[in-house]
């Protein structure tokens, strides 16, 4: 079953370590099938179904230069991606200020009381009994 939405399909197509990898290489500029297909140990048509993968989800779109087809990484979909991402790391930070604020708000234990339940937590002295 394809994922419907954009983000769910931009998610899916960079779960394969492949795939992240052809997205990687493209950073560093467009490249053709054949160019991309020298560096990995598969068939060019194997190649080719990753990059219709990443086409299917935006992340890349094929253009035309002559008899060529170079592969174009299309970085405005990593906005997406960034934005969900940002969103979530903004909520777990301010969850870890909460807990910060109320682990700084508890008093320190003293030491002079023990809890029965818990081992003691000095260790045993050198050469005492066994």
């Amino acid at each position: 079953m394809a994922a419907a939405d954009p983000l769910s399909r931009t998610f899916s197509a960079l779960a394969d370590p492949t795939r992240r990898d052809i997205v990687a290489r493209l950073a560093d500029g467009d490249a053709t099938l054949s160019e991309l297909a020298e560096g990995y140990p598969v068939s060019v048509q194997a190649v080719a179904k990753h990059l219709k993968v990443l086409e299917d989800a935006g992340l890349v779109t094929r253009g035309r230069d002559a008899q060529r087809r170079p592969a174009h990484l299309e970085a405005g979909v990593f906005d997406l991606m960034t934005k969900w991402i940002e969103r979530y790391r903004r909520q777990a930070e301010e969850r870890y200020r909460r807990l910060d604020a109320v682990l700084a708000a508890m008093p320190e234990p003293d030491p002079s009381t023990t809890d029965p339940t818990m081992p003691d937590p000095t260790p045993p002295e050198a050469g005492g009994a066994r």
